[in-house]
């Protein structure tokens, strides 16, 4: 057996990483004289065990579940887009332009014409970058990471200079109209008569989200595109051969994955605010590479992934509260999980192969 299994390729490899993770975290639990069973409890009785806890991982999650698959749709074509957080700050521009500029007769238009725009102003700033690369040569990840900045910059000047209502200190739009609220998910699990806390932020654009894991699984394993984008990421000399554009796989791919980081603005800046305030993506698209690395660029593993740092979130703003832990810890514990999963990745699976090549043998 030369090569693993998929399935312990997507879940055996990454759940080791993981296990690997938590224990040298329950050791520096340990170092710092709390007890790690008991602060693994507080995380999950705090993000788990009721639904005011999982509405903010589902929150979380929401988030990391759009960032993941900006960024695991440029991973199919080797191109490694790290300018989801300022994709998803620019697709909150987006998102505010549509709530206060147009006057909407109900939610539901107004969610469409945000979609909308959100994905249009995070495709438009990803298109750059995109352009640089497939025309100048330009390294993606020099451009994207170099336009996060810029992004932050030239949203601070248009927050401050246009959207700020006049008189106000607080470097923030106005509130969007009323009629943009999006129901919380308590509201939508309501209608099936499932109970559920409306004291969170966790939102309809959970549904959205889920939807973009069904379109992207499509998108990427079910049309002539997504053969394409595989094929130029797997080997560009057979791909150019083959007759595919790399000019055109690489705007298309970097478009489609900016669109995607835009839309998580849905989430935090429709649902959760109700206005565009300052780092409104908040980090989220740096959590998207991590995510799509442990989900092993597939949507399924990205929402997986997602919610297992919507846990990390949530679970480290309860030890927080709850003990002398400090919240940087859950830093170090999402730097474990990223080390193990990416860059440490070979040191989990080759020992994983090699045992599958060992009891491959026997079993033969």
């Amino acid at each position: 057996m030369d090569r693993l299994p998929k399935w312990a390729d997507a879940v055996l490899v990454p759940l080791i990483s993981i296990v690997i993770a938590f224990l040298l975290s329950a050791l520096v639990i340990l170092g710092i004289g709390e007890n790690p069973v008991n602060a693994l409890g507080i995380m999950i009785q705090g993000a788990l065990g009721s639904t005011y806890g999982w509405g903010y991982t589902l929150y979380y999650a929401t988030n990391f579940t759009f960032t993941g698959l900006a960024v695991a749709v440029a991973f199919h074509g080797s191109l490694f887009n790290i300018g989801g957080d300022g994709q998803a700050q620019l697709g909150g521009l987006g998102v505010a332009l549509a709530c206060l500029m147009i006057p909407w007769p109900n939610w539901w238009l107004a969610l469409l014409g945000a979609t909308a725009a959100s994905a249009l102003f995070g495709a438009a700033w990803a298109a750059i970058p995109a352009w640089l690369q497939a025309k100048r040569g330009s390294h993606i990840v020099i451009t994207t990471i170099m336009f996060n900045f810029i992004g932050s910059g030239l949203m601070l000047y248009v927050i401050k200079n246009f959207l700020k209502p006049v008189g106000s200190m607080d470097p923030a739009s106005a509130n969007f109209p009323k009629v943009t609220a999006l129901p919380n998910l308590s509201s939508v699990l309501g209608i099936f008569g499932i109970p559920f806390s409306k004291q969170t932020p966790a939102n309809i654009t959970l549904l959205i989200a889920l939807i973009a894991c069904v379109v992207v699984w499509l998108l990427i394993w079910h049309t002539r595109f997504g053969f394409a984008l595989r094929a130029f990421g797997k080997s560009e000399p057979a791909a150019r051969y083959a007759g595919i554009s790399p000019v055109k796989i690489t705007m298309a791919a970097m478009l489609i994955s900016g669109a995607l980081a835009g839309m998580m603005s849905i989430n935090n800046v429709m649902g959760e605010s109700g206005r565009l305030v300052l780092n409104s993506s908040e980090g989220a698209g740096f959590i998207g590479i991590a995510v799509a690395l442990m989900g092993r660029s597939h949507p399924l593993g990205v929402l997986l992934a997602a919610i297992l740092f919507g846990f990390l979130y949530q679970g480290g703003a309860e030890l927080a509260m709850w003990t002398t832990i400090p919240p940087q810890l859950i830093w170090v514990i999402q730097a474990l999980v990223i080390l193990f999963t990416g860059a440490l990745d070979n040191m989990v699976r080759m020992p994983v192969e090699a045992a599958f090549r060992k009891f491959g043998k026997r079993g033969n």
